[in-house]
């Protein structure tokens, strides 16, 4: 009988949550799994993130193996932020579509079972964008952009003239009256001087009686009709660049309201499935057939529109909405491909627990700052809901599952409650290991916060989500740091000053520790961490400005958003979940045993760079 393993991992799910709906009988599916093998909480990565977990689970490797420290990295010649997953490299001629590259490195476990001969579904796994040859099928997940190159940017319409852009978004200003015209806006034209915005014409009508809007798209379907506070289906855009090159894509529309003036929302417009700008899947056309089978999905990586509610443009309801239709997708993804699945290894993510809880935390904490007891009634147990909701998916894989089968369910890593947010950029200015021009505050900084900072009496600065770099002479364009005793007094000083360091607002500590890079990793990528990381206590988190090389108002503050939940803390406190249908050896299990695990169980060799364990 051929062998299989079936992995579904469900994005974030907390410990201390799902083992006290086991114990309330509230979770049958992971209970049977439980019964058939065992469940043990999991050691994640450090940092605890999505492409860092996920990136150590494929390669059996801590992150010096596999080079994804972060969703941020850094260029040390600019010292500006960038997206840490992939990089775009610019065409060779005006003709021709920039390169993308997978910054993620190592060796995945697909590549050995691959050159065994045994075939692999993997579907939605982080930093697999561009997907990679293999003996099977691969859809591409977190790292994927939208069809202008973020990560996820909608657009907000709407009648009132007063109205601003938020973060990441774009704004268009309606004119008044119940028919209109206005416009989708596309990718960037830049092969055109000056670049300028590709769009699609779209017209809209209200109609009141209906409570609805009555929208003509220009693409297909040609004509919708959504109601009020509801999501449309997709719809396929067309964007030109000139006469003879055209790309298509697809969103979603939201209709916030009808009245006293019109607003609604498009979400990301998506890489169409069936024409992507960029491959997604492998074999390239796989998900041209996905989509044939079962209909037109998201394949942006970050699907789940949390900017949309983060910018109030989206309220908790419609964002539920948006996430059960995202869920939904994966769902139909998953008994497509369940069906037809005899061998190897099959691999299904999916992420909106984790968007759930980062956006609807706050509703279960009454401590936090941006509680709102108004909505508590309905909002307090959606993340339990949805943790139901996910065990009741489950029951496609159980039902696949026979005595030559695997079956792996497990979180990258844990959740909690982000309450205050702590600038690592100002605390470092406070105690004189940056520096900042013409004897400004952090106060005093507007926009892009590095612009102001004096790199020659700098020693360290933070970027990313817990991360601080020495400013070493040779590797930053404007260090000044040599390796030495001068360097080790700076990682002193940041360690002791930092470790226990007191919230006077709290009355309890913010921070755990720091820790050193070489504490932390080995392999051939580890030049390209961070230097020191900030292991914060669970509430507590890296303020959003420092985390893209800035500063905040002030060293430590209300988290105010509604982003209220969070997993970027000490690992040693959100360690994922862990479930088999087989019984480990022991219950020290971290990420990095799982890929020696199910190459083991397929009778496939450990390669010599994988870390991690099998635990049978």
């Amino acid at each position: 009988m051929r062998k299989k393993v079936i992995v579904i991992g469900l994005d974030g799910l907390e410990p201390g949550i799902v083992e006290a709906m086991l114990g309330r009988g509230e979770l049958p599916n992971l209970a049977t799994i439980q019964a058939a093998g065992g469940y043990t909480r999991l050691k994640t990565t450090y940092p605890a993130q999505t492409p860092v977990a996920w990136s150590s689970f494929m390669t059996g490797t801590n992150p010096g193996g596999h080079g994804i420290f972060d969703f941020i990295c850094r260029d040390p010649q600019t010292y500006l932020p960038d997206v840490a997953l992939t990089r775009f490299e610019r065409p060779k001629s005006m003709l021709a579509q920039p390169r993308v590259v997978n910054r993620r490195q190592g060796l995945p476990l697909w590549q050995p079972l691959s050159k065994a001969g045994i075939p692999s579904t993997i579907l939605r796994c982080p930093c697999t964008f561009p997907p990679e040859t293999l003996q099977g099928r691969m859809l591409a997940g977190v790292g994927v952009p939208d069809l202008r190159g973020s990560q996820s940017k909608g657009t907000f319409y709407t009648q009132d003239r007063a109205a601003v852009a938020e973060e990441n978004e774009q704004l268009v200003l309606l004119d008044s009256g119940s028919q209109l015209a206005t416009r989708v806006i596309g990718p960037r034209n830049t092969r055109v001087s000056p670049a300028s915005d590709t769009y699609c014409e779209i017209r809209v009508q209200v109609d009141q009686a209906a409570r609805k809007l009555v929208i003509h798209t220009g693409g297909a379907p040609a004509h919708i009709e959504v109601p009020e506070k509801s999501w449309s289906e997709w719809v396929r855009f067309k964007f030109k660049f000139s006469m003879l090159q055209s790309v298509t894509g697809i969103a979603r529309i939201y209709v916030r309201q009808l009245e006293p003036y019109l607003e609604f929302y498009v979400s990301a417009v998506n890489f169409d499935p069936a024409a992507p700008m960029f491959p997604v899947s492998a074999p390239g056309d796989y998900a041209r057939e996905l989509a044939d089978n079962i209909g037109l999905f998201s394949t942006l990586g970050m699907a789940e529109d949390h900017t949309g509610l983060n910018n109030g443009r989206l309220d908790e309801a419609a964002y539920l909405q948006h996430c059960e239709l995202v869920l939904s997708e994966r769902e139909r993804a998953m008994r497509f491909e369940l069906d037809r699945f005899t061998e190897g290894l099959f691999f299904m993510l999916f992420d909106t627990p984790d968007r759930v809880q980062h956006m609807l935390w706050r509703f279960r904490d009454r401590e936090h700052p941006n509680f709102e007891p108004d909505q508590w009634p309905g909002f307090a147990t959606r993340i339990e809901e949805h943790y139901r909701r996910c065990d009741a998916l489950l029951s496609a894989a159980l039902d696949k599952s026979d005595e030559n089968t695997l079956l792996i369910v497990l979180s990258d890593h844990g959740f909690g409650t982000f309450r205050r947010a702590f600038d690592t950029n100002t605390w470092l200015w406070q105690n004189g290991l940056l520096a900042l021009k013409n004897n400004h505050t952090p106060e005093q900084i507007t926009g892009e916060g590095f612009a102001s900072v004096d790199w020659s009496k700098t020693y360290a600065y933070a970027v990313g989500l817990g991360g601080i770099y020495l400013n070493f002479k040779g590797r930053e364009s404007g260090g000044i740091l040599e390796e030495g005793s001068e360097a080790e007094r700076v990682r002193r000083a940041i360690q002791t000053g930092l470790a226990d360091l007191p919230d006077t607002q709290a009355q309890r500590p913010a921070i755990r520790s720091v820790s050193r890079r070489e504490e932390l990793y080995s392999g051939a990528f580890v030049g390209s961490s961070p230097d020191l990381l900030v292991n914060f206590h669970r509430g507590f988190r890296v303020s959003w400005e420092s985390a893209v090389g800035g500063f905040a108002q002030s060293m430590l503050a209300d988290n105010l958003r509604r982003w209220s939940g969070d997993h970027i803390v000490d690992p040693e406190s959100v360690p994922g979940i862990l479930f088999m249908n087989r019984a480990a050896k022991h219950n020290h299990v971290r990420i990095i045993d799982l890929a020696p695990t199910i190459l083991s169980y397929l009778g496939v060799a450990v390669p010599e760079s994988m870390e991690g364990a099998s635990l049978f």
